[in-house]
């Protein structure tokens, strides 16, 4: 089986484990998830911050979201373009957001546009990955293809439940250097302190 077959069957595989995961445990590891990376001090820190939108069954990102905007922060959301692109746009409120591509809330098409190069810090999704930061997204592209011209601080958000050691990577797969889960921070796949 080749990479991609790989990749594909892995998907099949997490997305019937995913459905499977109870309310209780999702909203547990939500908080638990949201709580520890507004700890980080490279959030913190951050004066220009990159976060997915949270739809369905993925990481609620929302109290990030309405986190980095209270704190004053320039928030940017992605904005797809179709064919694995997008474009990083500011919101001001989470009211700016309305079902865009693939009914993902999205800013508005006048939104602000950031270049990759201001973003001081990055809040990435994954259907599942390793401890290493090895991910494996829906199949879109549109993370990889951010992930090869950006060079800030980056955490992949993921369940514990939904790691998986063995993932199928390609020489275009970029690993993340942190990954947060409700059991805690890995920085390249060693336990790491949030002070």
């Amino acid at each position: 089986m080749n990479k991609q077959a790989e990749k594909q069957q892995l998907r099949k595989t997490m997305r019937a484990l995913e459905a499977r995961l109870s309310e209780r445990y999702l909203e547990r590891s939500d908080r638990r998830i949201a709580a520890q990376l507004l700890a980080m001090p490279e959030y913190q820190a951050a004066e220009t911050v990159f976060c997915f939108v949270s739809v369905g069954r993925e990481i609620n990102t929302r109290p990030v979201l309405s986190a980095a905007l209270e704190s004053g922060k320039t928030l940017c959301v992605p904005r797809c373009l179709g064919s694995g692109i997008m474009e990083l746009r500011t919101i001001q409120s989470l009211d700016d957001l309305a079902p865009g591509a693939y009914g993902i809330p999205e800013p508005p098409e006048d939104a602000p546009l950031i270049s990759v190069d201001r973003v001081d810090f990055a809040v990435l999704p994954c259907l599942t990955c390793n401890h290493l930061g090895q991910r494996l997204g829906r199949g879109g592209g549109y993370y990889d293809r951010f992930l090869a011209s950006y060079r800030g601080g980056t955490v992949l958000l993921c369940r514990e439940k939904l790691i998986r050691e063995e993932i199928p990577v390609t020489p275009l797969d970029y690993p993340i250097p942190w990954v947060l889960t409700e059991a805690g921070l890995f920085e390249d796949g060693t336990p790491a302190r949030l002070s």
